[in-house]
């Protein structure tokens, strides 16, 4: 005899719940970002470069969760745009140092007004948006470290 595998509801799915909150932070971001002509990993970049400058690709790539064949063009779009820097290592010509202009690090300075927009959209207090993103940064450690067994 065969079991049924019961699914339940979309709405009850941690899975899907994450999903959806995704969908709606990148539409969030997108109208957010727009007026400064970013992306979300465009910004994601600058913050993580405002937090510690001077990075090799590779330390920025595991920062962010983005595979090389990802941040590499868009970096090459962000030097482009004048935004980042990117050199060759003194000591390691094979390592690739990203560093923010000086027109990158203004902007950084203009994005401040980016997160207290998105933590009045979330409707929840400070301590309940540091509680979830614990949870969310402990709930995504834990499924890295499942799927990388």
């Amino acid at each position: 005899m065969s079991q049924t595998l019961t699914i339940p509801p979309l709405e009850s799915m941690i899975c899907f719940s994450v999903y959806s909150a995704g969908l709606a932070f990148n539409r969030l971001y997108r109208a957010l970002l727009d007026k400064f002509g970013l992306t979300y990993p465009q910004f994601l970049v600058l913050v993580a470069l405002r937090q510690k400058n001077n990075r090799k690709v590779s330390d920025l790539g595991e920062a962010l969760f983005l595979e090389s064949n990802t941040l590499t063009p868009l970096l090459k779009r962000m030097e482009q745009a004048g935004l980042i820097a990117r050199r060759r290592a003194s000591k390691d010509e094979r390592a690739v140092i990203v560093s923010l202009t000086e027109k990158g690090a203004r902007l950084t300075l203009d994005l401040g007004c980016v997160p207290p927009d998105v933590a009045q959209a979330t409707r929840l207090d400070l301590g309940e948006i540091t509680a979830l993103t614990a949870r969310l940064n402990t709930l995504s450690k834990a499924l890295r470290e499942h799927v990388a067994h």
